[in-house]
């Protein structure tokens, strides 16, 4: 058994449009994508930067808002919506200090009953488009499963994304997949699991455990490895067991990763002012994919710590030749 539906989380810095754009000429297999989240303000208007991330209207793409100010998710949503947007995704779920020490993101979920007004004040105005939340199962712990369920269940979303760790959890620990059962057995509309599937066989392990996810999104485990949904969505249940072929389609796989990265830093070069910011993200993937390349600790090194383009170039060019 296979998902019927792939979805990119949302990455902050990461998963930008540029990202997005050069991420879909090299893979395939992702049906949705979910923007970086943009925070919103009681001021009512967009920041440049979040402007730029989202529109004009991308197909595939889910915006995601950040707010604690009802009115202002409001304006933004039906906003995004006269740009063509038919679903708008709330945060509820980025454990980050920053964000929650401003009750937004996970820090939605510390005050069940403000959480409860700010999601009734919200459905209480017409005209919205589609309304997904993306959630944690619990503030301290997913005990609190349970009720973040009874309150989810009130409203008329028309999906509901689980990162089934408490916020307290950050990405720490096992997602608790019991919270998971808990929500998703309260609610009567469509579900996404999130957390922790980098590979084929625990996507696989996940689905035989759970025949009923339908739906899974995934976030690390693409940065670790890009061709993952590919993987989950096009290569055999079975392997043939031929060495040659497996060692023919790892060298096609670091082909492609190649030119995809090389398209990446092409494109950032052509938009960032210099190769100093370049050279910050392309380390800041790298960080993620060389989980995959171990073997080659002294090249992961040299990126570590490169100061130029180069520098950076000639370690890549190393892992993957």
């Amino acid at each position: 058994m296979k998902p019927e539906y792939i979805f990119f989380a949302p990455m902050e810095g990461i998963t930008t449009k540029t990202f997005r754009r050069v991420y879909s000429q090299f893979y395939r297999g992702i049906d949705r994508y979910y923007s970086p989240f943009i925070a919103v303000t009681s001021d009512m208007a967009f920041k440049r930067r979040d402007k730029r991330g989202v529109l004009p209207h991308e197909e595939k793409l889910v915006p995601q808002l950040l707010a604690n100010d009802a009115d202002a998710f409001v304006w933004a949503a039906i906003r995004l919506a006269d740009e063509g947007y038919e679903e708008i995704n709330l945060n509820a779920g980025c454990p980050m200090g920053t964000v929650v020490s401003k009750g937004k993101g996970a820090g939605l979920l510390k005050d069940m009953e403000a959480f409860d007004r700010f999601l009734d004040r919200i459905f209480s105005h017409e005209g919205l488009p589609g309304i997904s939340i993306k959630t944690r199962a619990g503030f301290y712990n997913t005990d609190e499963a349970e009720g973040i369920a009874g309150i989810l269940a009130r409203y008329p979303f028309c999906e509901v994304i689980i990162h089934p760790r408490a916020r307290e959890d950050f990405y720490d620990g096992t997602p608790d997949r019991e919270a998971f059962d808990i929500i998703t057995s309260k609610l009567n509309c469509t579900v996404c699991y999130n957390g922790d599937l980098y590979t084929p066989e625990s996507v696989q392990d996940l689905i035989n455990e759970r025949p009923g996810i339908k739906r899974i999104m995934l976030g690390r485990g693409l940065l670790i490895d890009p061709s993952l949904a590919e993987k989950i969505r096009y290569d055999e249940d079975a392997k043939d067991g031929n060495d040659v072929k497996d060692d023919e389609d790892a060298k096609d796989g670091k082909a492609v990763l190649y030119s995809f990265l090389t398209c990446l830093e092409s494109e950032y070069k052509s938009e960032m002012a210099s190769d100093r910011n370049v050279l910050f993200k392309m380390k800041e993937i790298w960080s993620y994919l060389g989980r995959n390349f171990l073997d080659h600790e002294k090249s992961l090194k040299v990126i570590r710590k490169c100061t130029s383009m180069s520098q950076y170039e000639l370690a890549v060019k190393e892992i993957l030749r």
